[in-house]
């Protein structure tokens, strides 16, 4: 400058944040200092670390039970509390098996010289700690965490409250061992829980809520297939709903329930819930929570069970990008929602043969699982189930080069038969996805022309399927118009597939109505049979048949509206659930 001034820098950063940064440029030396701060400014100082990716540093941080317990407390950064944990266990700083360790050693020492009040202390910590490695995404050890913090709580468990108290864990550990798929241990969790709420009942000790329980004990009955149960709780859940309990426990009672009422095709039951569950996670969370994506991920399984694929599609590709942004690209719930997204792609695609974005989405899930996982995880079962419909149907898409097509349907039959095995493992034989399984094996051989074993895998599938959910649900819809498809272009079995075929569209046309999606297959399917018998009065019926459906498909497309409404706002749970109850 002129008079020789040097010019001055001006910066829009606040005093307090460059004190931040400074600190962080100098972590080590002024470490010994810290431990006197306030947590919120000791989680600033950490979370600038992870802006700066400084990650070995921040993993050394975290990994201290003290340190991290006191994170957990500063309840209104937690969603950055998920941001700066994830990144250093991307790369390989394992806070979360030094978490779990030294819980335990402090577990061990606290029942050898036991203190009421630290007992509580460190009660309360476990269920923090466990239920944020839970929110994680680190099911494993949330699961090592809450069972000593439940063995805690049983070597004090001689009033209500302390009930209350174990019943809580049994919570946290419930959602924890379902979401991992630990069912042996679910069941003694839940069968624990049971006899608390017994006890607490016996005292008339009315002070706790059961909503969020009795979600989990929907979760796992769902994830176990055993439906009935899934939805009994689930409405167990409802009725437990109260305008003054947490938001994200509402928010989780109502996907839950909607998806119970999925499976049992309850859909204008399950749209009241989840659109509501939506629009109350939306304003209470905002869009970029993980508690949003959950309850889009459930939202996006309605629209894909509703017929409202394009949809669906839609708000799974938003749920990857939230749980992305959040978890990174290797956390086990991005894993999810990858699959999630390549099985909607795989439908929505089926008629175009256009499967190569399922095929990445599934490639991924699989690969992020595979990092996590034990090589036989139940998990696993359904993202290589997904990967190797795809691969049949890229297998028959490239048919001109035979060595290709008989290498992808031997992929194809090694992801079915492992997945297959896995069921059988985890669920038995009588299972709805062991049914699943087989079905997806008879629809390979088919493809693969091995028509008697695809009839066996048909007609087994449509035995348990029946035997669960009786003669009229859309799995044996579904599974009788496969075995159709075999009988008519294989088999020659004209009239036999002429029969399936009308029993299916009966199905469809009472789940769905006329202008459903599936109905095509079936349709063009006993046009074939017709032509097959010369039968040109049926021709004629069922060409007319196939027009009138595509012009409600047509009108469909047309008048479908986008699935979220961005004005609309949740109504109060009570006016929700005197709706629900009175359908």
């Amino acid at each position: 400058m002129a008079d020789g001034r040097e010019p001055r820098l001006f910066s829009t950063r606040s005093l307090y944040h460059l004190c931040v940064s400074a600190v962080v440029d100098r972590f080590r030396i002024y470490k010994p200092y810290l431990v006197d701060l306030p947590k919120s400014v000791r989680f600033d100082l950490y979370y600038q670390l992870y802006t700066e990716r400084r990650l070995c540093i921040l993993g050394a941080e975290l990994s201290d039970l003290e340190t991290f317990s006191k994170m957990l407390k500063v309840t209104n950064r937690r969603l950055q509390l998920l941001k700066i944990f994830q990144a250093p266990m991307d790369h390989k700083i394992r806070i979360a098996k030094h978490l779990v360790i030294s819980y335990n050693m402090c577990c061990f020492k606290a029942r050898e010289s036991p203190l009421p009040q630290e007992i509580d202390k460190l009660i309360n910590l476990g269920l923090r700690l466990g239920g944020f490695l839970s929110d994680a995404g680190w099911y494993s050890e949330s699961e090592e965490v809450l069972l000593a913090c439940k063995q805690l709580c049983m070597d004090h468990n001689q009033t209500p409250k302390e009930w209350s108290r174990t019943l809580d864990c049994c919570h946290k550990l419930l959602h924890a061992q379902a979401a991992y798929r630990d069912f042996d241990g679910a069941a003694e969790t839940h069968q624990l829980a049971m006899e608390m709420i017994e006890k607490l009942k016996s005292k008339q000790y009315n002070n706790s809520n059961h909503a969020a329980l009795f979600a989990e004990f929907s979760v796992l009955f769902y994830i176990r297939s055993e439906y009935d149960e899934a939805h009994r709780w689930s409405i167990e859940a409802l009725k437990q709903l109260r305008p003054s309990l947490p938001a994200g426990i509402i928010v989780d009672v109502l996907r839950q329930a909607a998806k119970s009422c999925v499976v049992k095709r309850e859909f204008q039951k399950a749209d009241l819930l989840i659109k509501e569950a939506v629009y109350l996670a939306r304003e209470i969370f905002d869009t970029d929570h993980p508690k949003y994506s959950d309850v889009l991920i459930d939202y996006g399984f309605f629209l894909l069970n509703f017929d409202s694929i394009s949809n669906s599609v839609t708000i799974y590709k938003t749920a990857l990008d939230i749980r992305r942004t959040i978890f990174g690209r290797t956390n086990l719930h991005v894993a999810l929602a990858h699959e999630d997204l390549a099985y909607a792609l795989y439908v929505h695609e089926y008629s175009s043969g256009r499967f190569d974005d399922a095929s990445e989405h599934a490639g991924i899930a699989i690969d992020i699982m595979e990092r996590h996982l034990p090589p036989n995880h139940l998990m696993l079962a359904s993202a290589r189930r997904i990967k190797a419909l795809i691969l049949e149907e890229i297998a028959i898409d490239n048919a001109s080069t035979p060595l290709s097509e008989q290498n992808l349907l031997l992929k194809s039959e090694c992801l079915h038969l492992s997945a297959l095995e896995m069921s059988k493992t985890a669920f038995g034989e009588r299972n709805v996805q062991t049914a699943k399984h087989y079905g997806n094996l008879g629809r390979l051989y088919q493809s693969m022309r091995k028509f008697q074993e695809a009839e066996m895998m048909h007609l087994k599938a449509i035995g348990i399927k029946e035997e669960l959910l009786g003669p009229d649900d859309y799995e044996v819809g579904l599974s009788i118009g496969h075995l159709a498809s075999l009988y008519n272009f294989h088999m020659n079995r004209y009239r036999d597939a002429e029969k399936l075929y009308r029993r299916s569209i009966a199905i469809s046309l009472k789940l769905f109505g006329e202008g459903y999606s599936g109905l095509e297959y079936d349709y063009r399917g006993l046009l074939h049979v017709y032509n097959k018998l010369e039968d040109y009065e049926k021709i004629s019926e069922y060409t007319d048949t196939l027009n009138h459906w595509k012009e409600l498909r047509d009108k469909h497309a047309q008048s479908e509206e986008p699935p979220i409404d961005v004005q609309k706002r949740p109504q109060p749970i009570a006016n929700v659930m005197n709706v629900f109850f009175s359908m």
